[in-house]
């Protein structure tokens, strides 16, 4: 069975205006559920994890901060976000979310968390929307459990996984793989296992192209036996803040060669959303729920 990550918290309160389109974790799960793709029993809700799990991956000075809202000013505003209770418990509780997904990857070959892919957050501060690394977390649970010896990540959001470069720089066990616009945020990018920067303007001809010559030899070469796949919708054209030009069939086919390519190789594979800005919330909606329509009409 499908299961899916998803919590009410998921959709935090932000000030009017605010570009980040947080109505998307409430609008999503509900397009599964209405369409037929997901019943409520696909859906399973994650709790308030132990801080043993985060401390896995961030630093406890950072972690201990954020967690009693003793960030200083300027940490709060490179976050994106306006710092509160609720929104630490929020962050918290996708990784959770993520942690435990794994377990429902292993026993079902794929799983999901409605929101995550925070891959800005580093060990030590909070960047871009993100302040705990929801991947990194559940990669270090993994290891942590002697579920997985050989850990890929594949972030295909339209910007580079700066924060999860910098987490696992240290770490052979885990490989970290970033294909990212080559003109977009991060300016300063990080130095992952492999970076591959697609070119500005770049449609689905292009990145699809560069997706299949480089993926499967990648799994030949690493040889990892759980996946993490972090699926931005930032790609498309409509994107405000991304710099490509694919469109939603082509989205749907990037994730349907990742998806295939782990199906075929029975590598365990646990997806997390990341990025979509377009300015229609339809097209982000579209663009995601397409990666839930593949993982049934794939797996099951």
């Amino acid at each position: 069975m499908l299961k899916i990550a998803y919590h009410p918290i998921y959709k935090h309160p932000l000030p009017e205006g605010h570009r980040f389109p947080m109505e998307k974790y409430e609008l999503l799960p509900r397009q599964l559920l209405h369409e037929g793709t997901c019943s409520a029993e696909n859906f399973f809700e994650p709790e308030f994890p132990t801080d043993k799990y985060i401390l896995k991956a961030h630093d406890a000075d950072y972690f201990e901060r954020l967690r009693d809202l003793k960030l200083s000013t300027r940490e709060i505003r490179k976050s994106g976000f306006p710092l509160s209770e609720a929104l630490v418990k929020r962050e918290m509780i996708i990784a959770d979310g993520t942690m435990k997904a794994v377990h429902y990857s292993l026993e079902h070959g794929i799983a999901f968390n409605i929101a995550g892919g925070t891959h800005h957050a580093y060990s030590n501060r909070a960047e871009a929307f993100c302040l705990l690394n929801d991947q990194a977390i559940a990669a270090r649970y993994l290891q942590y459990k002697n579920l997985a010896e050989k850990i890929l990540i594949v972030d295909l959001d339209v910007h580079q996984g700066n924060g999860t470069a910098e987490i696992f720089q240290d770490d052979s066990s885990v490989f970290t793989f970033s294909m990212h616009g080559k003109g977009n945020y991060p300016f300063k990018k990080e130095k992952s296992d492999l970076d591959i920067e697609v070119p500005d303007g770049s449609g689905d001809i292009e990145y699809l192209k560069l997706l299949k010559e480089t993926l499967p030899d990648l799994i030949e070469k690493q040889k990892p036996d759980f996946i993490f796949y972090l699926s931005g919708v930032d790609i498309l054209e409509s994107d405000k803040l991304g710099l490509l030009s694919c469109t939603v069939n082509g989205c749907k086919e990037r994730d349907r060669f990742v998806l295939q390519t782990c199906y075929d190789l029975n590598i365990p594979v646990q997806c997390s959303m990341g990025g979509g800005y377009s300015k229609e919330i339809r097209v982000i909606i579209e663009a995601h729920a397409n990666t839930y329509r593949l993982a049934k009409e794939i797996y099951f």
